[in-house]
């Protein structure tokens, strides 16, 4: 019986090709179209049927045991000539004459039985007991012999042929392996030979018995049994799985990339000829084919890597490889490799490692999304997702959100705070959070970072005087901000002390710069009962324009008596706007001499004010210079003179003595 299978080995029911051999069929051949199948058999009957059609159809008997057949690859082609090829003791060419009479041609003979034909293009390579020979239909001859190479026995060992492309030639027999490629004289020879020569490119010996040789790119694949292949087992000889490997040819070695033992029914009973190899290069299948199985190897591809990496739970391993070879992929996808690795890491109870994951593996489903955070939820791990959860592309409901913050408003209020601060407050609705957080601070109203959050939702809802409130009462860094930011400026005026008390460089800023928003009035109304604050402020405006403050500066006396006796005397000298009197008293009260002689003299009594310089201030040298210059007739120059130092510097002394003199002289 010949089945005919599809590539992964369902039976093409209906194509089975029943009782065209009565005993063993040896071998088949099919065209390069698969239309058209050769067989021959041991019965020495030759069968070619057609799947689609059967008007090329043939059926010849030979009058003995045909080994070998090789179908032409073009059969399928009009005009063909319909040829095959069959090796008994013979290779015989045979194809269709004159009048569609059976024609035959002898190419060769003499040399035992063929047993391994195979045809491809021009060329066609096979095998008898002394070696491989190939014939080239182009030029009709035979160019080469390639020697057996060992010394094994041919009927125990079978040739194994394969031609990889239209030249090159895979050829495996025992433990010889050999690499050839045709190639064309570039001169005409003078010897008679063919155009054509075989150049042996690999060629090597191996450790183990080769049943079955096929190409994959640049390595070969090969199907092999091991030289000490049977054991001993129960009183018998048993033999060894056969193996699948993949070498990379060199000349006279070769590197074993891959060796796997291979588990066929009935192995224990086979030898090296039970054994061939097939395959499809153009999907990189190999068939393993024995006398009751046929298993299907490929290379491995990335679905495979990948699955091999998830078996072994090498998740991260398996995403890289996902996300490099995306588009090689059939069976896995990267978001369900990293869907497996969450739930591996879930399961685990690595819940951040998990959190992590979801922003590579969630992306930008916003159903995604909501589904793993609500299995947060359920383990109670909001804690752990909602810094990766996103904020835009894409926005999730509001529900989520909330969820999440109401989570930590009971838990984790710094989480809270800090998750307030980092979302957009359109992500959830600010009065639900409001409710929330107030309820809460109803329970534990010392909570000063649920205060803040409350005072940014505040901020958040538009309601800035609530959140002006809660800020100053905390002395929070950012109340001048929001004062500046949202024009709150009406809303301090009864605040300014609590401004004052929290930062004093700041509040007294922002008042001098926002005067036309709150007036100097309505400032020093606020700050009576604080005369520190009155003085700071007060002496801000006197240093930036001392007109601005000119009505209050009979109290910046008393506030520099009191705060900053430095600047006192300064500033009596530069204002015009103070009460002399009530200045007098004030420094009179503190006894504060230097500001009395000044004040005096501005008054006009310069007799008490040079009393003061010379009794009670007792540091005539501080004065000396002035008193000469004006001491006139009010004081005795002689008691001045006396009191002047020995080795004194006194500038323009001259001038004041000569000035002395001739007031003196006024005076008489």
């Amino acid at each position: 019986m010949i089945y005919i299978l599809d590539h992964i080995g369902n039976n093409i029911r209906g194509q089975e090709m029943a009782a065209v051999h009565t005993t063993t069929v040896n071998q088949i051949s099919i065209d390069d179209n698969g239309d058209h199948i050769a067989s021959c058999s041991d019965d020495g009957r030759v069968v070619i049927s057609g799947l689609y059609t059967r008007d090329n159809d043939q059926n010849l008997n030979f009058d003995r045991p045909v080994k070998a057949i090789a179908i032409d690859p073009s059969f399928y082609k009009h005009g063909s000539g319909k040829q095959f090829i069959t090796g008994d003791d013979k290779l015989i060419l045979n194809e269709k004459g004159f009048l569609n009479r059976h024609k035959t041609i002898i190419l060769h003979q003499g040399e035992g039985p063929v047993r391994e034909i195979k045809w491809r293009g021009s060329f066609i390579a096979w095998a008898n007991d002394n070696g491989v020979k190939i014939y080239d239909m182009t030029s009709r001859s035979r160019i080469t012999f390639i020697a057996k190479g060992h010394s094994e026995r041919a009927d125990l060992y079978h040739c194994s042929l394969y031609w990889k492309d239209d030249r090159t030639l895979l050829l495996a027999w025992a433990d010889t392996v050999k690499i050839c490629i045709v190639k064309d004289r570039t001169t005409q020879d003078a010897r008679g030979l063919p155009s054509r020569y075989v150049e042996i490119v690999a060629m090597f010996t191996t450790d183990f018995y080769v049943c079955g040789i096929a190409p994959l790119e640049n390595i070969i694949v090969v199907v092999s049994c091991e030289k000490d292949g049977q054991n001993m087992e129960g009183g018998r000889l048993v033999s060894k799985r056969p193996h699948l490997q993949i070498l990379e040819p060199h000349m006279d070695t070769y590197e074993e990339l891959s060796n796997d033992a291979i588990s066929i029914r009935g192995f224990e009973e086979y030898s090296c000829n039970h054994y061939q190899l097939e395959c499809i290069t153009e999907e990189n299948l190999f068939y393993i084919v024995s006398p009751k199985d046929i298993i299907v190897a490929k290379q491995r591809n990335q679905d495979d890597h990948i699955a091999w990496l998830l078996d072994h739970e090498m998740y991260e391993e398996a995403m890289v490889a996902a996300k490099q070879n995306e588009h090689e992929l059939k069976k896995h996808t990267y978001q369900d490799i990293g869907r497996q690795y969450l739930d591996s890491l879930m399961d685990e109870g690595d819940y951040e490692e998990a959190a992590r994951l979801c922003v590579k593996i969630l992306g930008k489903s916003k159903e995604k999304w909501e589904e793993e955070v609500l299995k947060f939820h359920k383990i109670n791990q909001l804690k752990a997702v909602a810094q990766y959860i996103p904020t835009q592309d894409p926005v999730l409901s509001p529900a989520i959100y909330e969820m999440i913050l109401n989570e930590f408003i009971q838990c984790d209020c710094e989480k809270f705070l800090k998750t307030l601060k980092e979302w957009p407050p359109t992500l959830y609705k600010i009065e639900n959070i409001i409710t929330a957080t107030s309820e809460k601070l109803d329970r534990d109203r010392d909570n000063k970072i649920l205060l803040q959050a409350l005072g940014e939702l505040y901020g958040y809802e538009r309601s800035f005087d609530k959140a002006l409130a809660i800020f100053i009462r905390l002395k929070h860094k950012d109340v001048f901000t929001l004062i500046h930011k949202h024009n709150l400026f009406n809303s301090i005026s009864d605040k300014i002390v609590q401004l004052m008390e929290f930062d004093k460089e700041q509040a007294v800023s922002m008042l001098i710069n926002n005067m036309d928003k709150i007036s100097i009035d309505k400032v020093v109304q606020q700050l009576e009962k604080k005369p520190s604050f009155l003085h700071i402020y007060l002496d801000k405006i006197f240093q930036k324009d001392p007109q601005l403050s000119h009505k209050y500066h009979g109290k910046q006396v008393s506030l520099y008596a009191q705060f900053d006796r430095p600047k006192l005397l300064p500033f009596l000298r530069s204002s015009n706007y103070y009460p002399l009197q009530e200045a007098m008293e004030v420094c009179e009260i503190r006894q504060l001499i230097p500001e009395q002689v000044f004040l005096l003299g501005r008054m006009g009594n310069v007799k008490q004010a040079l009393h003061l310089i010379t009794d009670q201030l007792g540091d005539v040298d501080r004065f000396v210079k002035g008193l000469l210059q004006n001491i006139g007739t009010h004081v005795d120059p002689i008691i001045l003179i006396n009191r002047i130092k020995l080795g004194m510097e006194i500038p323009d002394l001259r001038d004041a003595l000569v000035k002395i003199l001739q007031d003196y002289h006024l005076q008489i």
